[in-house]
């Protein structure tokens, strides 16, 4: 199994500076290259401090002059929000600034608040249908003199202007859920990304199982990869995890409040939630956290994610998006890399062999 960093700029607060994220962002990004880490993921997101992304393609360029070994990826970049042609271009363009180390994931979307701001009456089925358009149609675009007339989009005769480096193109991840984005991903030789969100090793189960279920159900396709991305927190001791499972726990609440779309924004920042509302929120606490997320001393955590490993996974993205300080992110980061990857090591070599 090999392993991935997931990573945004996280702003909760208007007195934290924007360039001084930015800069703990590529310090955290160049920890995962220098420690032997496959790849780096980071998505896309609009007028929301919670996840400042923008134009992921825009990170992956500086981190392409900042890094030598990870593979960049898009975690993820959101169908409804752009045009095919642009699409495919801007995607080619960074696999040839890259070096040919560009993976592209894609989703449909989740935030209702984004839906609301990027396009006319957008919502998760339609943005999922347009999510199945758009894949197959990059994919033309990239082998060139492609015409489209779809539901969504329609243009003539067109080829990407640059095309992709990497050969035939750069790997494509399409985010899953449900079995249908399993079979769409799997029809159409595409990896798939699942998280479990807040949910625990019976949601990491299920998602495998549908991954298999589409793997099945289309055997002429051959196998493609499933990555999890899960929160994960590397503690020193049993009271340091517990403290990692009380901040992950207020991540999700700010999480869900986001996802909700009912509480005040000013200034891209969401209105404080109080102890109370944070109590009293029945999806979350940190006791389900703890058991839920990857939590724990070192040993804990090799011992889950070898049980991941065992289910079938390919890669495990480490999403260190928390709310945490930076430097309780690097120091988990720094024991994970330390600590727990080592004991992968020989599968990996296994793998290569």
């Amino acid at each position: 199994m090999k392993f991935s960093l997931f990573v945004h700029l996280e702003r909760i607060s208007p007195e934290e500076s924007q360039q001084k994220l930015y800069d703990e962002f590529i310090e955290l990004c160049e920890m995962a290259d220098k420690g032997g880490m496959h790849a780096i993921w980071t998505g896309e997101h609009h007028g929301m401090n919670f996840t400042i992304a923008p134009n992921p393609f825009i990170n992956l360029v500086d981190l392409a002059r900042r890094t030598k070994n990870v593979r960049l990826g898009t975690g993820t970049v959101v169908a409804p929000f752009w045009h095919p042609i642009k699409l495919a271009g801007e995607a080619a363009m960074t696999d040839i600034i890259t070096g040919g180390r560009l993976d592209i994931g894609i989703a449909r979307g989740a935030y209702s608040f984004e839906y609301e701001r990027m396009g006319d009456d957008l919502e998760p089925w339609k943005c999922g249908q347009m999510l199945r358009e758009m894949v197959p149609a990059v994919k033309a675009l990239w082998k060139g003199d492609y015409e489209h007339n779809g539901e969504f989009w329609s243009f003539p005769k067109t080829t990407s202007a640059p095309q992709p480096l990497q050969e035939e193109h750069p790997p494509i991840w399409v985010a899953a859920r449900d079995p249908n984005s399993h079979d769409f991903a799997v029809s159409n030789g595409c990896n798939v990304q699942v998280t479990p969100l807040w949910l625990g090793d019976e949601e990491v189960e299920s998602l495998m199982e549908r991954f298999k279920t589409a793997c099945a159900d289309n055997p002429s396709i051959p196998r493609p990869k499933i990555m999890i991305c899960n929160h994960t927190y590397v503690a020193s001791s049993e009271e340091d995890a517990w403290r990692g499972a009380e901040e992950i726990n207020r991540f999700f609440n700010y999480f869900g409040a986001w996802f909700k779309n009912e509480r005040p924004i000013h200034q891209g920042l969401i209105e404080e939630l109080s102890e109370e509302d944070i109590a009293k929120n029945p999806m979350y606490s940190p006791q389900s956290i703890r058991e839920n997320k990857v939590i724990g001393q070192p040993a804990e955590v090799i011992a889950r994610l070898k049980k991941y490993e065992a289910l079938g996974y390919d890669d495990y993205s480490f999403w260190i998006d928390t709310g945490m300080s930076f430097e309780r992110k690097k120091a988990s980061l720094e024991r994970f890399i330390n600590e727990v990857m080592p004991a992968f090591q020989d599968s990996e070599l296994s793998e290569s062999a």
